[in-house]
């Protein structure tokens, strides 16, 4: 039913000179669930996001969220839509302490005017404490209370990567964008990501659109994934249906041993 769909591309399409990106790519997201592109390096899944995020415009094609063209929103106003992105490059203020980088993404939603934050009036001050708890509970929830007063910069990198998700978490979203989660991370912390992403859909109740090369990542979380190559889409499916599609194969897991590696994970 189109009640159900929360984001939805048709024939997507975007060029630079004259390299076509993203060549007439359509897919539907479901809410509630966790949709994956996957890929070989320059497939376009990251262009995407990017077109999504309003960081690019399509040369052809739609983007509807909650009925709305995407297109028709300046990219500074996607975050206060309900749609927050985390990027394979954490990019944090470093010299800021975990709290006050999760209180940066809670200022999207913030109700209050220009005089208001001026004067500090006690409508801003009741925002303040609305804000203040909320990044408390995304704290607890990712297990931070050990880094909240530690700045960013002295962190490891897989607890910036946990505090940047936990930023884009603040902003109170209804879709959730993840650029490869798992970039930088090891085995553990690749496992306590799935954790995270698999209770920020089933706890949260958020939508997840994820890029990602982790192939184990992609079949423990994924409902449904879509492989792409050069720009276009190759298969759609469970992550099962996909990793056994002779295309998808060919393209993206390339060796034998990828193959029955994936197959065993399925």
């Amino acid at each position: 039913m189109m009640d159900d769909i929360l984001l939805s591309a048709r024939d997507l399409s975007v060029r630079f000179g004259g390299v076509l990106a993203v060549n007439k790519v359509s897919f539907d997201v479901k809410r509630g669930e966790v949709f994956t592109l996957i890929g070989p390096n320059g497939a376009g899944k990251t262009t995407v996001f990017n077109l999504i995020s309003r960081i690019y415009t399509p040369t052809s094609g739609e983007i509807d969220y909650l009925g709305e063209k995407l297109t028709d929103h300046a990219p500074h106003n996607i975050a206060a839509l309900g749609i927050a992105r985390t990027f394979q490059n954490i990019e944090l203020f470093e010299h800021a302490t975990v709290l006050h980088n999760l209180l940066i993404g809670g200022h999207t939603q913030r109700k209050t005017g220009f005089w208001s934050e001026v004067f500090f009036t006690p409508k801003t001050m009741a925002a303040e404490i609305e804000a203040r708890e909320k990044a408390e509970k995304i704290i607890e929830f990712l297990d931070l209370q050990h880094h909240r007063d530690s700045m960013v910069a002295g962190l490891p990198y897989g607890v910036r990567k946990v505090v940047e998700l936990g930023r884009a978490l603040c902003t109170e979203p209804k879709l959730l964008l993840l650029d490869e989660p798992s970039s930088g991370l090891n085995v553990e912390e690749t496992e306590d990501m799935a954790f995270w992403i698999q209770d920020i859909k089933n706890e949260l109740g958020i939508t997840v659109l994820m890029v990602e090369h982790d192939m184990t990542l992609v079949s423990k979380v994924s409902d449904r994934v879509v492989a792409m190559n050069q720009g276009a889409v190759l298969a759609m499916g469970t992550p099962r249906e996909v990793q056994t599609d002779p295309a998808v194969i060919e393209a993206y897991l390339g060796s034998i041993d990828d193959v029955s590696s994936l197959r065993r994970q399925a």
